[in-house]
């Protein structure tokens, strides 16, 4: 039977180890049986230790043998199987001879058995096997008074072994095989990519190439492995490649980056390479930086022309960025000469992320297409109207005053206000517009100033309640330095708890007797003194700042419950409610950090509850839900806040996992409104068929507290009852007998 050929200098190192190792085992059973000789023979017998040791030294001088090139020769791992035989030979000759230690055969053959299985394959394993079995049957008459039982035992346990080696022998060839197959797999891939693959050491020298380089560079390329990259690379690309090689070779392992450049060909042409390097240099495996290389000159050549004719926006066919800009400076270099006025006016569509999330982003599209078309209507041949990306549009209009700027806008407010069809309903959309106009006596006129001015005035009619326009005044940047300003003393306030909480009571409504509190933020201000919510919580929340601060107001809110209930007994069932932002939810960590403050607090999870808005559940909603989702594992109630106020739908409550409503002040606070005690009715019995418990916000007369027990509204809160007031002032509210409304006047 015929080995299969060594596939490759894999299997050549594995050959020359393993027979190096078997050698060494032969040296340690020659030399064992060499000393036995030596040792506990017959004094007539002895001289056999003499020739047993030459075979050791023979045998160990094998091991130093160049067994590398030997195992390639033709037949001579064949060959090698007679070693193995002739050393079952000498194991079964000596314990001929060793009457006494005849039973020391079985292990001596094992280390053989093993020895054959780490080379040859099942069959050849279980054929030494076969032998070292014989030869134990044949000792067995030469032992006289060995038990049955042993000599079964010791036959079966070096059957096992024999077993368990080709078991092992066909497991490592299965091995090899699959191994072969996949790097030849390998091989046949990167011969078929139409990518190169290159491995070039640091100093530039190319180390490795892929078959696949002959179908990219041509199949005459004269590829050194010990050439340099420098015979590859353009003259004008040499220098900047040689740099962002070095780079990347300083770069940590697995870093990867990329390059465009010049690479030459077969015939002297010059290949437009894309090349993604990889840093494996400090890998012992490998050593070099892998380089994947693709041609990109077709695709190179069809950007450039793209570039030269791509001014349009491919979804709504209004001119795109690059070409608005290119106009806008002609624009402005005109004025700045004496021209006519330059307006600027930025459009950007007020929550248009919740059209894509709600109707999805085709509906969007649509949108879109529907804007561009209405505001296309409204300008003239001359002027230029571009999508400069996403939701936001760019009106430019030379020879108008602000007084026709103004107009203008106004015609594309009401414009856009008409209902658009999507996905079969009808969404009423709006704008907020930024004004910015560049006078001909402006002799400073620069086009990045006016986009600032423009970008200011847009944001400045956002933050006023968008669905309006804004025309830029000076002041604004007064507007913007005051932001960075309370941003700023914010991080300050944060790192150094300038905060505090008010509480609330919030009370039942029969009996007028508190059962929770609702946690309130203020800011005491080193120069400004107390400041409210709605001083900071808007530049909290764009800043990000509103989640440690919600964190610390957590917290607090938590020890304060823990506090009260054990020192008050008629604290013992009150509740704690705290706000959550928008932006709180989109932190991860959202339901751990809830989970460590019940925790580190000692309160039960069912006394807390967190409020949240509409506008939050409308938000990222798969987020919202799953946030949500944990805290209802947590065992923490849910509110909605203001409800009414926004986008209220029986479809947001049946979904999210919500326990109480609470209805918007401006319901409750508008009881002559016929119209909206209707409401206030419909949210009460919305909680009651949802089994959900209301609460009246905002209740400052008696009359209001009237209305509202009689619509069955369950809890209230407001100033009628009590103002929000320090911790202190709480305890001792709670403390008293409290009579059935409770005026706490705390300022």
């Amino acid at each position: 039977m015929k080995l299969k050929p060594l596939a490759d200098d894999y299997d050549v190192e594995f050959w020359a180890r393993q027979v190096r190792i078997c050698a060494w085992v032969a040296v340690g059973i020659s030399l064992l049986a060499a000393l036995r000789m030596a040792v506990a023979w017959e004094s007539g017998m002895r001289w056999w230790a003499v020739p047993m040791g030459v075979v050791t030294l023979v045998q160990a001088a094998a091991t130093r043998l160049p067994w590398a090139r030997i195992v390639r020769l033709p037949h001579a791992r064949e060959a090698l199987l007679t070693w193995f035989l002739a050393e079952l030979a000498i194991i079964y000759l000596f314990e001929v001879v060793d009457d006494t230690g005849r039973m020391r055969y079985v292990p001596a053959v094992m280390l053989v058995v093993t020895a054959s299985a780490a080379l040859y394959p099942p069959r050849w394993v279980i054929g030494v096997g076969v032998l070292a079995l014989g030869g134990f049957f044949a000792l067995v008459p030469m032992q006289p008074g060995i038990d049955v039982t042993f000599i079964a035992g010791m036959a079966a346990m070096l059957a096992c072994v024999v077993g368990l080696c080709a078991l092992t022998a066909g497991s490592r060839s299965r091995l090899d095989d699959r191994r072969r197959t996949a790097e030849r797999r390998i091989e046949l891939l990167l011969e078929n990519s139409s990518d190169a693959v290159l491995a070039i050491d640091p100093a530039g020298r190319l180390r490795y190439v892929s078959p696949s380089a002959r179908t990219l560079f041509g199949p005459d390329q004269p590829w050194q492995i010990d050439g340099n990259l420098g015979a590859l690379a353009h003259p004008d690309d040499l220098a900047r490649t040689r740099e962002w090689l070095n780079a990347l070779a300083a770069t940590p392992v697995g870093h990867t980056s990329r390059i465009e450049a010049r690479l030459r060909c077969a015939d002297d042409a010059w290949l437009y390479a894309d090349i993604i390097g990889t840093n494996r240099v400090e890998d012992a495996d490998l050593g070099a930086l892998v380089l994947s290389v693709r041609d990109i000159g077709a695709r190179r050549s069809l950007e450039e022309e793209l570039t030269r004719q791509a001014f349009r926006d491919s979804l709504t066919g209004l001119a795109n960025r690059a070409l608005f800009h290119d106009r806008l400076e002609h624009a402005v270099a005109r004025a700045r000469r004496g021209g006519e006025h330059v307006t600027l006016l930025l459009i950007d569509l007020d929550n248009f992320k919740m059209v894509n999330d709600t109707l999805g982003h085709s509906a969007g599209d649509d949108l879109l297409t529907t804007v561009a078309e209405r505001l296309s209507a409204q300008v003239r041949p001359s002027d230029t109207l571009a999508r400069l990306g996403g939701d936001e549009f760019a009106l430019l209009v030379e020879g108008v005053d602000e007084r026709e700027a103004v107009a203008l806008a106004e015609r594309i407010l009401a414009v856009v206000r008409e209902p658009v069809n999507l996905a079969a309903r009808d969404v009423v959309c709006t704008m907020s517009i930024g004004i910015a106009i560049a006078a001909p006596s402006d002799g400073t006129a620069d086009t990045e100033e006016l986009l600032r001015d423009a970008d200011l005035a847009m944001y400045a009619s956002k933050r006023n309640g968008r669905d309006r326009y804004a025309v830029f005044d000076p002041a604004m940047y007064a507007d913007v330095l005051r932001e960075a300003r309370v941003r700023t003393e914010l991080e300050r306030a944060v790192a150094e708890e300038q905060f505090f909480v008010l509480y609330q009571p919030i009370v039942d409504m029969p009996s007028g007797r508190p059962t929770g509190v609702e946690a309130l933020v203020r800011w005491r201000h080193p120069t400004d003194g107390v400041l409210g919510p709605d001083t900071f919580i808007p530049y909290a929340e764009e800043s990000g700042l509103i989640v440690p601060l919600g964190r610390w107001v957590l917290r607090q809110a938590c020890d304060q419950l823990a506090e009260w209930r054990r020192e008050l007994p008629s604290a013992r069932e009150l509740h704690m409610s705290v706000n959550l932002s928008a932006r709180q939810f989109q932190n991860p960590n959202l339901v751990e950090e809830v989970a460590d403050a019940v925790s580190r607090s000692g309160i039960e999870p069912s006394c807390l509850v967190l409020e949240i808005t509409e506008t939050t559940l409308m938000r990222d909603s798969d987020v919202v839900l799953a946030a949500l989702h944990g805290l209802r594992r947590l065992g923490v109630r849910v509110a909605v806040d203001d409800f009414g106020s926004g986008y209220s739908s029986l479809g947001y409550l049946k979904r999210f996992p919500v326990d109480i409503l609470k209805i918007d002040r401006s319901f409750v606070q508008g009881e002559e409104d016929a119209d909206a005690a209707t409401l206030t009715e419909a949210v009460i019995g919305i909680g009651r068929a949802l089994r959900l418990q209301t609460v009246a916000e905002g209740v400052e007369t008696s009359a209001q507290w009237s209305t509202l027990r009689e619509l069955g509204c369950d809890l209230g809160q407001g100033f009628y009852f009590a103002r929000p007031s320090e911790a202190d002032v709480i305890a001792r509210l709670l403390a008293g007998d409290m009579p059935s409304v409770a005026l706490l006047d705390a300022g």
